[in-house]
């Protein structure tokens, strides 16, 4: 009798069926890592603003005056902060990057040492930009939320 070597159809489909599981189930998992990655371009941006802040809330000091450090405020309040914006759309910002663009960022301060730095993922022209969180904030100690 002739012995024949290799695997059946029914081996086959049981083991193309467990890839498939397997594939279900890790697919969803990398999405979401893939989010976290974009997000780590904004969050290394807000570093860099929150590092502007508080070398312009050194500088001035408290005397500089609570309505002038609240009129910092949005994207604009970034020009103030030393960022280039955008000339008439010929230059790029210094925080356009792959996934957020300028318009996603913000700042907002409330004291001259107390201020929040705000990245919203929807406001990027990215079309790439990450789906989850919607925003993410950093604050003048330096805590993200979401973290």
């Amino acid at each position: 009798m002739i012995s024949r070597k290799g695997f059946t159809l029914i081996e086959l489909m049981v083991v193309v069926f467990i890839v498939g599981i397997l594939a279900a189930v890790a697919i969803p998992i990398m999405r979401g890592r893939i989010d976290a990655a974009k997000w780590s371009e904004g969050r290394a941006a807000m570093g860099s603003i929150r590092t502007a802040a508080r070398a312009f809330s050194a500088e001035h000091g408290p005397g500089y005056g609570a309505a002038a450090y609240s009129a910092i405020a949005g994207a604009a309040g970034l020009k103030t902060l030393g960022f280039s914006m955008r000339l008439q759309g010929d230059a790029a910002s210094d925080l356009d990057g792959k996934y957020f663009t300028e318009e996603s960022y913000g700042i907002t301060f409330s004291d001259y040492d107390v201020y929040t730095v705000t990245c919203n993922a929807a406001a990027s022209t990215s079309g790439d930009r990450p789906a989850v969180p919607a925003s993410v904030t950093l604050d003048s100690t330096g805590t993200f939320t979401p973290p």
